[in-house]
Formats: C-alpha cells, sequence, structure tokens
C-alpha cells in the first residue's frame, strides 16, 4: 500500500515542505530510504523500527521503501523520524486517519518518545508558506513553533500520542504564544553603565554607536575596561521589534543555540568569540552548513576582544557582511545565504604589551614593534569602523565617585534618535545612518558653518572620500541625538573626534 506524509527540511534558515511518500509490498523484509538523506536520516530507520514495536504497534514484516521529495533536496536532521513512523502505520491500516493537512516534525527514541530537533520555527514557518494549516511538533518545542501565526500547532509527547490526535481519539492541546506579552515581559541585558565608573568618552561614543548603528573601536590599556564598557553596549540598544525577535530566533533555533526554557529571544544578541575562531567558525559551514558567529549576532553586537589577535583570514572575511548585511556559504554539499546585519565592538591593546601612551606605566615595545602590532589590522577593515576611541586608564576620584547615568536613561536617547532615523529614511528602505551608502550628503544636511568647519578639517586631515563619509554618517547620529534637523558645526567637530583617537592608529 502507498502513502504520503507532509514534513519539512531545513536549506539555510529556511524550511522547505518534503513529501514522505512511503511504499509497502510483498517481498523479502527490507527497509530502505532514499531521496537524499545524509547519514542521520538513514539511522532513522533503527529508530522508527524499535518506536513502532515500543509504542504497541507491528512493524511490518515486508519491503518498505520510503521516498523523501523532491529527492534532488539534501535531507539532513533527525526531524524525519515522527513523518516516516507516520507514514508507515497509515500505509498499514494500524493508524486510519487523514494526513493531508498536517505537517508532522520530530526525532523518535527508540521508546517512541518524540525528542526537540533545531529548527523548529523555521521549519513551521515553512509549513505556513506551503499553504499547511496544521503541524505536530515535539511538545517542548511547541512554544516555538507557535510563535509563527496563522497556523494551528500541537505539541506530542509520544508516538502514540500524535496518532490518537491524527485518529481523532484523542485531540491534542493547540499550542498557543503572544509575541507581543512575551516581549513586553522581556527583562533588560545584563549590565548596567551605572556601574561603569569613569570612561564618560567612551560611554559618549557608545551611544553613538548604538543610535546610529556604527561599528566602533576602543583602545586601551589592559584593565580600563573595553570588556565591561562593551559587554553593557546591548543594555542601551532599541528594544527589538517582534519582526527582528523572531528573525533572531529562527537563526538562533536553526543553530541549535536557542535556551530550552525562552521559545523566543527578546534580547538583542551579544556575541563574543574567542581570538581563535576560524572563519568557518565566525561565516557559518560545516557538514550541515550552520550559521556562524556573525549570523547569530545579527540585530545585535558582535564583540572581538584582542582583535589584533584574531587570524589576519578572520577578520578579512568580515568586510563583506559588514557592508551587505549578509554573507553567503558555499560549500560542496549547498549555498546557503544568512543574514548578518551586526554592530561591530573591536578592542585592542595600543602595543603587544599594553602600555603605549598610558600615563602610569612605562611601554617596553619599540616602535617597530608597535607599528607590526596594529599593523595586523587591515586598512580596509578600519575602513568600515566608524568610530575610534580611546579608553584611558581609571583614577581613584574616578572610581570613588557616585554611580553614573544608569542604562535606561541613555537608552531612552538611544531609542529616540533611532526614531527618526527610521521616520527619515524609510523611503530607503533603511533603519539607521549606519546604513547610509549613497546619498549621504542629501541626508546629512550641514549648517553653512558646519559645511566650513568639515572642509578645513577634511583638507588638514588629508582624508579620503570614504574617510568623510564615515565622519558625515557620525555627526548625523550625533544631532539626532540632540534632536537637530540639521547637522551643526559642534556635531562635525565632535565626529571628527572619533575619526582618529590620537596618534593611536596611524591609517
Amino acid at each position: 500500500m502507498f502513502t504520503k506524509v507532509n514534513t519539512c527540511c531545513l536549506q539555510g534558515i529556511d524550511g522547505h515542505l518534503v513529501c514522505v511518500e512511503t511504499d509497502v509490498s510483498p517481498g523479502l523484509p527490507g527497509f530502505e530510504v532514499v531521496g537524499l538523506p545524509d547519514a542521520t536520516v538513514k539511522e532513522a530507520r533503527e529508530r522508527v523500527r524499535a518506536a513502532i514495536k515500543n509504542c504497541g504497534y507491528e512493524f511490518p514484516a515486508r519491503r518498505l521503501t520510503v521516498n523523501l521529495a523532491p529527492a534532488d533536496m539534501k535531507k539532513v536532521g533527525s526531524m524525519f523520524d515522527l513523518p516516516i513512523a507516520a507514514a508507515i502505520l497509515l500505509a498499514t491500516d494500524q493508524v486510519q486517519a487523514a494526513a493531508e493537512n498536517y505537517v508532522l516534525i520530530g526525532e523518535l527514541s527508540l521508546a517512541g518518545e518524540i525528542r526537540p530537533v533545531p529548527g523548529v520555527l523555521p521549519l513551521v514557518m515553512g509549513a505556513r508558506a506551503a499553504g499547511i494549516e496544521n503541524v505536530i511538533v515535539p511538545a517542548e518545542n511547541a512554544e516555538e513553533g507557535a510563535l509563527c501565526e496563522g497556523l494551528h500547532v500541537f505539541g506530542a509527547a509520544t508516538l502514540a500520542e500524535a496518532m490518537a490526535h491524527l485518529e481523532g481519539k484523542t485531540p491534542l492541546p493547540e499550542t498557543t504564544a503572544d509575541v507581543a506579552r512575551l516581549l513586553e515581559d522581556s527583562q533588560m541585558a545584563m549590565g548596567d553603565f551605572a556601574e561603569v565608573k569613569g570612561q564618560e568618552n567612551v560611554k559618549r561614543a557608545l551611544e553613538i554607536a548604538a543610535a546610529g548603528g556604527h561599528n566602533i573601536l576602543i583602545i586601551g590599556s589592559p584593565g580600563s575596561g573595553k570588556s565591561m564598557l562593551a559587554q553593557r553596549l546591548p543594555s542601551i540598544l532599541p528594544p527589538m521589534t517582534a519582526a527582528e525577535a523572531l528573525e533572531v530566533t529562527r537563526i538562533h533555533s536553526v543553530a541549535g543555540a536557542l535556551p530550552p526554557a525562552s521559545p523566543l529571544l527578546t534580547v538583542r544578541p551579544f556575541r563574543a568569540p574567542h581570538h581563535s575562531a576560524s572563519t568557518v567558525g565566525l561565516t557559518g559551514g560545516g557538514a550541515s552548513v550552520r550559521p556562524g558567529e556573525i549570523s547569530l549576532a545579527h540585530r545585535g553586537v558582535l564583540f572581538l576582544d584582542e582583535l589584533p589577535e584574531f587570524r589576519r583570514d578572520a577578520m578579512e572575511i568580515l568586510r563583506q557582511p559588514m557592508e551587505d548585511g549578509t554573507v553567503t556559504v558555499t560549500r560542496a554539499a549547498a549555498t546557503h545565504t544568512y543574514p548578518s546585519d551586526f554592530m561591530l565592538v573591536a578592542a585592542m591593546n595600543p602595543c603587544r604589551c599594553g602600555y603605549y601612551g598610558d600615563k602610569t606605566r612605562r611601554c617596553k615595545c619599540t616602535a617597530s614593534s608597535i607599528a607590526r602590532y596594529v599593523g595586523k589590522i587591515s586598512g580596509p577593515l578600519l575602513d568600515r569602523i566608524d568610530i575610534r576611541v580611546e579608553a584611558e586608564t581609571v583614577t581613584y576620584s574616578q572610581l570613588s565617585a557616585p554611580p553614573a547615568e544608569s542604562s535606561e536613561q541613555i537608552r531612552r536617547r538611544v531609542t529616540r534618535a533611532r526614531e527618526l532615523q527610521a521616520e527619515r529614511l524609510s523611503a530607503l528602505g533603511l533603519f539607521c545612518n549606519a546604513q547610509l551608502s549613497k546619498d549621504v550628503e542629501e541626508r546629512c544636511d550641514l549648517t553653512p558653518a558646519a559645511a566650513c568647519m568639515a572642509k578645513e578639517a577634511f583638507t588638514a586631515m588629508q582624508m579620503s572620500a570614504r574617510s568623510y563619509t564615515r565622519v558625515l554618517k557620525v555627526a548625523r547620529t550625533i544631532a539626532d541625538l540632540d534632536g537637530c534637523a540639521k547637522v551643526q558645526d559642534h556635531h562635525i567637530a565632535e565626529a571628527f573626534r572619533y575619526h582618529l583617537p590620537g596618534d593611536r592608529l596611524d591609517v
């Protein structure tokens, strides 16, 4: 007998409908799975066989052929266990049900329990795109699947429960989720700027970076607080919208990085890979072509501490994603494009010993050693960093000062500035100043005094056109923080301060 059951598979971060075609025919007992399955899918034969028997059903002693259509699409993962088992039970008349309007997703244990699988949210979205109205997923993934509106999502704990629901004997309760409520109940990111003593210039630079979505480089001696400041940046970023939260959750779900107790990521991601990270670890890839760190940082922050210690090829691989907001991973098995619209926050010492220019410690590095250390960062990569700021050593009087401004206060200013940018740039399909690539001068309207100052500084500093564009975008963000329609001369003056912090980077 022949039957069909619907499921979905992952291609990148998108779900695509797959039809599990099953034929049970007389002949020598056998169980074949075709349709370009990987090793995990082929192993489903033993899991399905044991699960069917241990749930009280009979595994047919006949020839079984399971085809996963379309056959030219690579099938990866264990989410095919449940639909294969259901197709066998339907084909042998052990279960009488109409499963045409259902998508089944889940891994089976040998005892017949349905285990959670990664990527449920994009899989359910793929079912919705295919016009399927009902989805059965593992009980532990039900809340995640319910984030996709317009579907009936049911969570099943065992194979027997899923089959009883299909037959109408014991219907499963529908799982629902309220994305708006989950966002309202979300907690602010850990860490608060009120805890940071001193470093007012770095706090100001981070506020500007957050307001305009600018990349930023913090240079300072060891112990000056570079990492502590960077870790608190998410606490002043604007809250995520529902669309952004679903987008970020989908990426983390595919990567298997979604916290079990959190079906929806409500706080902007903060990723801090170690400097030994490879290019594959940053961009994504591997046997199953999973998202990398720069995609996991989408809509959030990618923090690279000790930037010169990263491998040169790993640093250079960031240039294209920083420009385009996407990264294309090409492997022999597949080519996938992942979103990677992140804020880069990098930190570095001014030299190898870390004390070049420090007021309290003497630097032991030679001029050539300092040049080699700073030279590890290429000019094209630095060209994509809008703000560069120095973190000075904190004094005792600063440590004993009263608490500084809180993250919530800064966040309100940042959110207002982002709202102004979204309104001004909506016609271009952009939402922050850092995304501007053309019509920069038109969108950054300067007063006559500001234009005169910009001309003089451009000539005196012998700037390139790209560097000048960066300064204009930063000045526009500073004006947005002040609520000014036009860029004033003091906005331009502050923006030029972040172009070249002292003599740290001679580029």
